[in-house]
């Protein structure tokens, strides 16, 4: 028997989120962060709330957080993994995403749900970042997939 606790990196809220990603609402789809552990890993929280736009026709009388956006609000969440560990300035560098890999959605994500996202960094050279990303709520799986992104300078 190990005496051995987990580590349990920084804890961030919306202030540090908005330095770190462009994004904006009604497209900012992390709420606040916790556990990072710079250029290994990060878990993304999202309050999903019955008054988000997508609600409104995805689907009427029977709202249903759609799987792309649960895609995205974990893409951001290592977009905020990966600024944070290359402290990119988002007024010259935006981290766009390059691909996704193996998604598998394993249960419906509706109004009142609370997304924990663990991203895992398995890959980060020259810029590129690949990541193994997952969403659960009530610690039932979600959603897991592979994705990857890259810094791009702006003009």
């Amino acid at each position: 028997m190990t005496d051995e606790t987990p580590t349990l990196g920084e804890s961030f809220g919306q202030d540090e989120i908005l330095r770190r990603i462009p994004h904006r609402y009604p497209f900012l789809l992390v709420d606040r962060a916790e556990n990072y552990l710079e250029g290994k890993s990060i878990v993304g929280i999202k309050m999903v709330t019955a008054n988000e736009p997508h609600f409104t026709g995805h689907f009427p009388g029977n709202p249903v957080m759609p799987g792309v956006l649960i895609v995205e609000a974990v893409a951001q969440t290592g977009a905020i993994l990966m600024s944070k560990t290359l402290d990119v300035d988002v007024t010259k560098t935006t981290i766009f995403f390059m691909g996704v890999d193996k998604v598998r959605f394993r249960r419906p994500v509706v109004p009142g749900d609370v997304l924990r996202m663990p991203v895992d960094v398995t890959y980060a050279r020259h810029g590129v970042f690949r990541f193994h990303g997952r969403a659960t709520v009530n610690d039932a799986l979600v959603t897991e997939f592979d994705f990857a992104a890259k810094g791009v300078t702006l003009p």
